[in-house]
């Protein structure tokens, strides 16, 4: 089966895309490759994967695990020690979630709300 496209970027809406592009390039190590105003992109290398950081005025964080404001998708990184990693990610301005539903991953806030997972590696 031959594809019809390749993967290009994830975007996130949020409030201030310089300061949460700040937060996941400090979280994944990926440099700030293009911003202006409305749109920061973080890359992986020249022609890797991207992470765009997309202006919404009236942007309003998931409420998760609630349907009122779903969090419609999160990532999840791989850490080598989840411990060691959330005091990290916490002095950056993320947020230990409420609601920990696993064993095997930390469910953590970015700065803007959106929930993404520690991982530690096997």
């Amino acid at each position: 089966m031959s594809a019809i496209a390749t993967m290009r970027a994830v975007v996130l809406d949020c409030p201030d895309p310089k300061a949460l592009a700040r937060f996941y390039s400090a979280l994944i190590g990926w440099p700030i490759t293009y911003e202006d105003a409305e749109w920061v992109t973080l890359a992986e290398d020249a022609g890797g994967y991207r992470i765009s950081f997309q202006r919404a005025d009236d942007y309003q964080p998931p409420v998760w695990p609630s349907s009122t404001h779903p969090q419609q998708f999160h990532l999840d990184v791989t850490v080598r020690n989840r411990t060691e990693a959330g005091r990290q990610v916490e002095a950056l301005g993320a947020r230990k979630h409420p609601h920990q539903p696993g064993k095997d991953f930390t469910v953590y806030t970015d700065p803007a709300g959106h929930p993404f997972c520690l991982v530690e590696a096997d």
